[in-house]
């Protein structure tokens, strides 16, 4: 039934306010209430219209609640994160990346607040501070995830993270060594980590990998390094092992006859007693850990005169290049 103030449908209705213009009622799909749209309209006709949208998104299955995203954005990240299957590590950085990176910006707000537009300023913004685009393409991932599962929870109806290539970036080309300057790299340095440059470059084992190496890991009859386990830092100094992400991580790594000896030498010399002992251990017989060994391969590095870009990870790109070149014997 209409009056000269609304129009009834039988969907919904319209109606005209004091202030002159146009609010939507329907009843909610839910609950069966009776419910106003999310904002009024300056004339009848747009309020019509707005209408005969919300009745197709409810046939079609597409309506949500509108008051479901107005659930506190930082409440609803911290539950989401707390709850999710993570490795300590793993679980560390995402906690530092939503602390100091996601939150500052949408932490007071809704869910409903966070917009394409809002997202693309908030990125832009991180880069500008000088937010190294690898930290701000973990940020955007972090965030991206977060909203995927709020459209699981039909809180918003889509992903405001829609930003093409934000998800990635280039990474830049790694510097390589030839063998030679990876022997002029290892003489230079501290003669308990000789070895660990020499495998990290030979069998292109990660940092913590080679560091949470035991005695039994090593063959020297079939000439192979067993992978087990990965050691990791948490930002307290805590140290622990973990098992390699995927079955594949767990490997067995044929290093070349020419290091024999040097393995062998090694052991005698450096490694923790017992089968289950440390291969590469602290200058105080310790637990390996960058900052004990960062020190000792900054002044190898300046004084075998290799570029000063070369990181540690980098003699993995080089061992990857190596693959088919022959060690040099050693000279007796």
């Amino acid at each position: 039934m209409a009056n000269k103030k609304g129009q009834r449908r039988s969907f919904g209705s319209v109606r005209q306010l004091k202030s002159g213009r146009w609010q939507v009622r329907y009843r909610d799909p839910e609950t069966g209430q009776l419910r106003p749209a999310e904002t009024t309209y300056a004339t009848k006709t747009d309020a019509q219209v707005a209408l005969t949208h919300i009745e197709a998104d409810i046939t079609r299955g597409q309506w949500s609640d509108p008051d479901a995203g107005a659930v506190n954005f930082a409440e609803y990240a911290t539950a989401w994160l707390r709850d999710r299957k993570l490795a300590d590590r793993t679980r560390e950085r995402s906690e530092s990346v939503m602390r100091l990176h996601i939150l500052p910006t949408f932490g007071a707000g809704t869910m409903a607040d966070v917009t394409t537009a809002r997202v693309r300023s908030w990125r832009g913004k991180l880069l500008t501070a000088g937010i190294g685009e690898p930290t701000v393409v973990k940020a955007y991932q972090l965030l991206r995830a977060l909203m995927n599962t709020a459209v699981d929870d039909e809180l918003i109806r889509r992903n405001p993270c829609r930003i093409k290539g934000a998800d990635r970036y280039d990474v830049p080309e790694r510097p390589v060594l030839s063998v030679t300057e990876v022997f002029a790299v290892a003489d230079a340095i501290a003669p308990r980590y000789r070895l660990l440059v020499l495998l990290a470059a030979f069998t292109t084992l990660r940092f913590g990998e080679l560091a949470a190496l035991r005695r039994r890991d090593i063959d020297l009859e079939g000439l192979t390094v067993s992978v087990r386990r990965s050691q990791a830092e948490l930002q307290n100094g805590r140290l622990f092992d973990k098992a390699p992400k995927s079955a594949a991580g767990v490997r067995a790594i044929s290093f070349p006859a020419e290091l024999l000896d040097d393995v062998t030498g090694h052991l005698e010399q450096f490694a923790a007693p017992g089968r289950d002992g440390h291969v590469f251990v602290g200058p105080q017989g310790g637990q390996l850990r960058r900052s004990n060994f960062r020190d000792d391969w900054v002044a190898a590095r300046k004084a075998a005169g290799v570029t000063s870009e070369l990181h540690f990870h980098d003699l993995r790109h080089t061992g990857n290049t190596l693959a088919s070149t022959p060690v040099p014997a050693p000279v007796s």
